[in-house]
């Protein structure tokens, strides 16, 4: 009994955590964030829409510019802006939302922050011809993930390669809410070698790091040997704004035999390039 009132309590205090609204860093009224995004097909814009707790006037500042969302008093604001006309240093879209009630009482937004797309190239100095970057990017992409295998008191190599074949997004396009993913593994001199993996991975964006990821996969070798893996990751940074070095713990297990379960570790790198979004 005990264990199911941690449980509950555990998951209460989770999901408290993940739907919180995003609240007024300054002033009366309350701002809340709906969509903050930027188109990925050209023309590209960044597309804004937000709810405030009382009616009132609302402008977008970002760096020294300053745009101009709701200029008559609403609690609705929508707003559509060229990329071209944004500061995007490091591929960073950062701005805050200034509101102003009908007695003119002004309140202030905490710093949001938006990643360019990742499929998207705006940075002038990028002078490498469009064949060199898809060679470097697919080469990138197709590098396996190297993992550390543990059965019992055996340890293995093992290489890894995951691709995200269904993305499913919300409000915004820097990292889906989940996808479902195919695997391939190959254990060196292990008994049983090859692994094939589906699954699906949900995804929890994080500010000290990019993003922390929940899971669970079928596995099978194609000889009988079947069974579920649960998994934890961490995406700890980005290259390139597309590529994203994760770390990754994966309990496997059968769930009608004992003994046969073993633990991976692995580093490797996300991306949904080739995934069909939704």
């Amino acid at each position: 009994m005990k264990k199911i009132i941690l449980a509950v309590f555990l998951l209460t205090a989770f999901d408290a955590l993940y739907s919180q609204p995003d609240s007024t860093a300054y002033g009366d009224i309350e701002i809340y964030l709906i969509d903050s995004y930027i188109t990925p097909e050209p023309p590209h814009k960044f597309v804004l829409s937000y709810f405030t707790s009382d009616s009132c006037t609302s402008k977008l500042v970002n760096d020294k510019n300053e745009f101009v969302v709701s200029k008559k008093l609403t609690d609705n604001h929508k707003t559509e802006i060229a990329l071209e006309k944004l500061n995007t240093a490091n591929n960073i879209v950062y701005f805050r939302i200034f509101v102003e009630d009908r007695d003119g009482n002004i309140s202030e937004s905490q710093l949001y922050d938006v990643d360019v797309p990742q499929n998207m190239n705006i940075a002038a100095e990028r002078d490498a011809g469009l064949l060199q970057m898809c060679c470097f990017g697919g080469i990138i992409f197709g590098l396996p993930a190297p993992t550390l295998v543990m059965k019992g008191n055996e340890k293995f190599f093992a290489l890894s390669k995951e691709i995200p074949i269904f993305s499913f997004y919300t409000t915004g396009y820097n990292y889906p809410f989940g996808y479902i993913s195919a695997e391939y593994s190959y254990i060196f001199k292990s008994d049983k070698k090859n692994f094939f993996r589906t699954g699906y991975k949900q995804i929890f964006q994080l500010e000290f790091i990019k993003y922390a990821s929940a899971g669970v996969n079928y596995f099978t070798d194609f000889e009988g040997y079947n069974g579920i893996s649960p998994e934890i990751s961490l995406g700890l940074f980005q290259i390139q704004n597309v590529f994203t070095v994760f770390t990754r713990y994966r309990y496997n297990f059968q769930p009608d035999r004992s003994g046969t379960d073993f633990h991976e570790l692995s580093i490797g790198l996300y991306s949904n390039f080739f995934s069909i979004n939704f």
